[in-house]
């Protein structure tokens, strides 16, 4: 059985005992949470989905860990101006893994 979530502005694709990093959650390391916003559910040729979430359905996960991905390097510049910018960043995300799906 799998799921597409909705999380962070962005869809994810999920089955059970599957890992994924996500945009940052405000929660602890070790808890498990629970995420209702459920697009759609499939489990072999039989598939349900929602306008636009499907009511009564909940994928349930567990925070392993909290960290920010590598840094990206951004660099602007104009060619005989005398103009140049460097900055980084570094985008926060939470690591979950799918306990299971309450279709």
């Amino acid at each position: 059985m799998y799921a597409v979530i909705k999380t962070g502005g962005k869809q994810y694709r999920v089955v059970a005992g599957e890992k994924i990093k996500v945009e940052q959650i405000p929660a602890d390391v070790g808890t498990e949470i629970t995420l209702d916003q459920v697009l759609m559910v499939g489990e072999g040729e039989s598939v349900k989905i929602g306008a636009p979430f499907l009511a009564s359905t909940a994928v349930t996960a567990k925070v392993i860990t909290q960290g920010r991905h590598p840094k990206v390097n951004i660099f602007k510049m104009r060619r005989r101006k005398h103009y140049r910018k460097s900055q980084g960043h570094r985008q926060n995300f939470t690591e979950l893994e799918i306990v299971g799906i309450q279709a």
